[in-house]
């Protein structure tokens, strides 16, 4: 980090250490938006078909993934 102004500490938002569910679900969410695009649906299903499921254990829905994104600050 550099002591001048304007600067960005990556973690500036942060209120705890990601869980290990939070740094799975981003490291396949990397994975999904390079091969299978940034559309919600892409997503959704890449996620899907990778077995990441929502913190419930269902499968992602559109509305289930972005009820998430909202709850961790996405």
């Amino acid at each position: 980090m550099t002591d001048t102004w304007p600067y960005l500490d990556v973690h500036q938002s942060r209120t705890h250490e990601p869980t290990p569910y939070e740094y799975k679900l981003a490291a396949t969410l990397e994975e999904v938006y390079t091969r299978e695009g940034h559309e919600l649906a892409d997503v959704v299903r890449g996620l899907n078909a990778r077995q990441v499921h929502a913190p419930d254990g269902s499968p992602w829905t559109e509305e289930s993934f972005r009820a998430e994104m909202n709850r961790l600050g996405a």
